[in-house]
């Protein structure tokens, strides 16, 4: 039980997919402005990269390495990530059009997410059981939407605050970035 416990500590703060391995940089930045729309985003991302998870791990064990197929690991495991993030686009334009349009180009751009394929690619090079990479694709994306929703709720605040000229915009975005890995790397020294 305490190793599920560590392992869920270090996806969400020490490990931090988007503050400590810095993967998933471009849908992280491009809709954290809004706040709906970041909490979209994390639950997207928190469904494709737990179901990307558990299927990759079964194709890998199942499929790939009883025929000696690895060298096709990222091919397969792109294409399993593109066939969910159709079903959840698919499922976002029919149930929720707001989130759908609000979402725009980063719903399709969960695809090419390195997060999510890396996330996938961790849970085989870690030699993870079935559980745990159950567990560590849940909190892994949570950790991502974690910091999704940390960066919005500051980038909510550049209108009130005066930002000298040069740093409006992005440049902001990735200083207010560097600061949250900082702060996250703060909890290192949690789990060895």
């Amino acid at each position: 039980m305490s190793d599920y416990l560590l392992l869920i500590v270090s996806a969400i703060l020490v490990n931090n997919i988007i503050l400590a391995r810095y993967l998933g940089n471009c849908p992280f930045l491009g809709v954290s402005q809004r706040m709906d729309t970041a909490t979209g985003m994390g639950m997207a991302v928190v469904f494709v990269i737990t179901l990307a998870g558990v299927i990759t791990w079964i194709v890998q064990y199942a499929i790939l390495d009883p025929l000696n197929l690895e060298y096709l690991q990222t091919i397969a495991f792109i294409l399993i990530i593109a066939a969910l993030v159709q079903l959840v686009e698919m499922f976002l334009q029919k149930s929720v059009p707001a989130l759908y349009k609000a979402l725009g180009i980063y719903l399709p751009l969960i695809t090419t997410n390195c997060a999510v394929l890396g996330i996938a690619i961790i849970n085989i090079q870690s030699e993870f059981s079935f559980m745990k990479t159950v567990v560590f694709s849940f909190a892994s994306s949570v950790g991502y939407s974690l910091a999704l929703i940390l960066l919005t709720s500051v980038r909510e605040r550049y209108p009130m605050a005066r930002i000298p000229r040069p740093f409006v915009g992005m440049p902001i975005a990735m200083i207010t970035v560097g600061l949250l890995s900082l702060a996250f790397l703060g909890f290192t020294g949690l789990v060895k």
